[in-house]
C-alpha cells in the first residue's frame, strides 16, 4: 500500500499536482516507518521523495532536514562510500545550490562525484547526472561571480578553465567528462 501511495504521489508531482502528492508521500513515509522501522533504506527513500517535493515548491526549510536525515540514514546503513549515499549528497547539494549556499553545496557535489566515479565509473548514468549537476553548479557560481564561495581545488581549476576558454554558463551544456 505504501508503495502504491508513493508511486501515485510521484505521478502527481510530475504533473505539478503538489497538493495531491504531499499527503500521499507523507502517508507512504509513515506507513514505511511503521512497517520496516527506522533506519531503513525505504524510509530514507521516502524522506528523500517528500523532501524533493518540498524543494520543487521552494519549501527549502522543510526539505533540508528531510534530506539531511536521508543522507545520515543512508550513510549509517550503507557506509559513506556507497552510490546511494552519493545520490543523497547530490540531492542535498542541489538544495543548497537552489538557495545560493554554494560553500555548503560544493563539498557535497565533489564527494558525490568522487564516490560515483570510483564505484560506478565515468560512463554510468548516475555519475553523468551528478557531473551534469556539478557542472551547472559551477556555471552558476561563475555567472554570479561567487568563486570566493569555493574551496575545492578541482572546482577552482574547472572555473579557471571555463574562464580561460570563454565559457559563460548560458547553455549549461556540460562537456563530455570522458574527454
Amino acid at each position: 500500500m505504501a508503495t502504491s501511495f508513493n508511486n501515485l504521489a510521484l505521478l502527481y508531482k510530475s504533473q505539478g499536482r503538489y497538493d495531491q502528492a504531499e499527503p500521499l508521500l507523507a502517508q507512504a513515509l509513515e506507513m514505511t516507518k511503521q512497517l520496516l522501522g527506522s533506519p531503513h533504506l525505504l524510509v530514507a527513500s521516502g524522506l528523500n521523495n517528500l523532501a524533493e517535493l518540498y524543494r520543487s515548491q521552494g519549501r527549502y526549510d522543510q526539505a533540508e532536514p528531510l534530506l539531511a536525515q536521508a543522507l545520515e540514514m543512508s550513510k549509517q546503513l550503507l557506509g559513506s562510500a556507497h552510490p546511494l549515499v552519493a545520490t543523497s549528497l547530490n540531492n542535498l547539494a542541489e538544495l543548497y545550490r537552489s538557495q545560493g549556499r554554494y560553500d555548503q553545496a560544493e563539498p557535497l557535489y565533489t564527494e558525490a562525484v568522487t564516490i560515483l566515479i570510483s564505484q560506478r565509473g565515468l560512463d554510468h548514468p548516475n555519475t553523468q547526472t551528478v557531473l551534469q549537476n556539478y557542472w551547472i553548479f559551477l556555471q552558476q557560481v561563475q555567472i554570479e561571480n561567487r568563486q570566493d564561495s569555493l574551496s575545492n581545488e578541482m572546482s577552482l581549476q574547472i572555473i579557471s578553465q571555463m574562464e580561460a576558454q570563454g565559457i559563460r554558463g548560458e547553455g549549461y551544456d556540460a562537456p563530455d567528462a570522458r574527454a
